[in-house]
């Protein structure tokens, strides 16, 4: 079983694509995800179950690094609340995206930085410690950022509840990872073991809510597949490019740098689907950036690793001769 889970967690955006394409081929199986059982968003558990699993992955430890490295960490939050916003905005308006499209891109670009980017950052042989730590503080500061982000981007054009927002992400994010925080102080052993198996069951949480947003989206999706997809890409890539272009041009190391482009491109695309869901649901498009973002960027994520690993830093990146960073 460990095995098989390992394989879940290491090729989850090739997953993420096969739910997608089934959600695109037999969407009556997945339409499910996004109804309710009880009267309880069955999206909203799945978030629930991801950001819990992130919460026993977490250690405090990473957050004392805001106090060692307070420099970094307020630039990493500029660069994720700054860039990926900004991108989102100016993209929605050059490709002229309907006000359903453009919510969810802007909600992508709003929300914080995705777990994957930890594991993505390690492949590439970044900063792991600053990545986790800027994953854990973008996520803390989501609930205020997020919806207040998004209001100034769009709020005048588009109706939405920022509060409510607000309560959502405190719900489906705060809520779940500090149970998963608690459940690692108060279990250990637990947690330890729980290790092997909550990635992939994040992997599958994730590929569910895939599936049923282009699902439910289907018609719509095939109407327009190449914008959706082109704006994706190009948010997330620039993403990439802007980050590491920003760290270098500060002064961070090639190392502190990678962990700056990839958290800045990666984005909690899962959190992004769900809130479209709750918060426009008037606008059921509203939920496909956030979807196709989630297969996308994990695809992405991987070939930037390899590109890192094999050619960028072998070739660019500063290498002394114990293969430690000089800058």
């Amino acid at each position: 079983m460990k095995k098989f889970c390992s394989l879940i967690g290491k090729y989850f955006g090739f997953l993420a694509i096969i739910f997608l394409l089934l959600g695109l081929v037999s969407p009556d199986q997945f339409k499910w995800v996004v109804g309710k059982v009880g009267g309880v968003s069955v999206l909203s558990l799945l978030l629930g179950v991801v950001m819990f699993g992130m919460g026993m992955a977490l250690d405090p430890k990473d957050f004392a690094l805001v106090l060692k490295r307070p420099l970094d960490m307020a630039i990493g939050a500029c660069a994720q609340f700054l860039i990926m916003p900004g991108l989102a905005y100016l993209l929605a308006r050059a490709f002229d995206l309907d006000p359903a499209l453009t919510a969810g891109v802007v909600l992508v670009g709003t929300c914080p930085g995705g777990t994957s980017s930890n594991v993505i950052t390690f492949m590439a042989r970044g900063d792991i410690a600053l990545s986790v730590a800027m994953t854990s503080v973008s996520t803390v500061l989501a609930p205020i950022l997020t919806p207040f982000i998004t209001y100034k981007l769009i709020g005048q054009e588009i109706s939405f509840d920022p509060v409510g927002m607000f309560w959502s992400i405190v719900q489906i994010v705060i809520i779940p990872i500090s149970l998963g925080l608690a459940v690692k102080y108060l279990f250990p052993k637990l947690a330890r073991e729980s290790a092997n198996y909550t990635p992939a069951v994040s992997g599958i949480a994730i590929s569910l809510i895939i599936a049923g947003v282009i699902a439910v989206s289907r018609d719509n999706i095939l109407k327009t597949p190449g914008t959706i997809i082109m704006v994706v890409m190009l948010h997330n890539l620039l993403g990439y490019t802007l980050g590491f272009g920003l760290a270098r041009l500060l002064g961070f190391s090639w190392k502190k740098a990678i962990a700056l482009s990839v958290e800045v491109g990666m984005q909690n695309s899962g959190l992004a689907t769900g809130l479209a869901k709750s918060h426009f649901a008037a606008m059921p498009m509203a939920t496909v950036p956030g979807a196709v973002f989630s297969a996308w960027h994990n695809i992405s994520g991987a070939l930037l690793a390899w590109l890192f690993q094999n050619y960028l830093t072998p070739k660019f990146g500063p290498v002394a001769a114990e293969g430690e960073e000089r800058a």
